[in-house]
């Protein structure tokens, strides 16, 4: 019931575009696809982009608190109601008691961090301005851009060619130096 009343579904359980697009997502299916058909995108600089995003994969729960630009902060606010979409339709469906928690799943403690790496600031510099450990910020970066190549597949499926393209250029934001160099425990 919860994807009818989100419109995923039809009234017959038939996949509509929506659904199609949640299918292409290997995580956080219907937070992606709501901020996706919700235009949330359309408006934010590619950098904005992946940091915002930062908070479906990193999961440290304490870290030192990211220091937002107005646009960050923004985002953050319109993701949360976006977000809180689904809580509502889960509450309305009895499948969660109440949205009371709904926040602590997203974690935007590396937020102002992956935003600078986005903007070309090398690794040491962004290390400055957080708490958490050199490999939790490299592992979550390396995660981002997966969930930036699905974004990418549910623009294909959509057939929005620009959305795409602004897809590619977030990945690329992050895709450099150290976090995407060869690792010599990997080969």
């Amino acid at each position: 019931q919860v994807l009818k009343r989100l419109r995923y579904l039809g009234e017959e359980n038939q996949l509509k575009l929506k659904g199609k697009a949640a299918c292409a997502m290997s995580t956080s299916e219907l937070v992606i696809t709501e901020l996706v058909f919700d235009n949330f995108f359309k408006d934010l600089e590619v950098e904005a982009i992946v940091a915002i995003l930062s908070c479906m994969v990193f999961q440290q729960k304490r870290c030192s608190d990211p220091d937002l630009t107005p646009e960050l902060k923004r985002a953050k606010a319109q993701f949360l109601i976006l977000a809180h979409r689904i809580v509502e339709a889960e509450v309305a469906e009895k499948l969660r008691p109440n949205d009371a928690d709904f926040e602590e799943q997203f974690k935007f403690g590396l937020v102002e961090v992956v935003y600078r790496w986005a903007k070309g600031e090398d690794f040491s510099e962004i290390m400055r301005y957080t708490d958490v450990d050199e490999g939790t910020i490299v592992r979550c970066i390396m995660r981002l851009d997966e969930v930036l190549r699905c974004i990418k597949d549910v623009a294909r499926i959509v057939g929005d060619v620009d959305f795409e393209t602004k897809m590619e250029r977030a990945s690329l934001t992050i895709k450099r130096d150290i976090v995407f160099a060869a690792s010599l425990y990997v080969q």
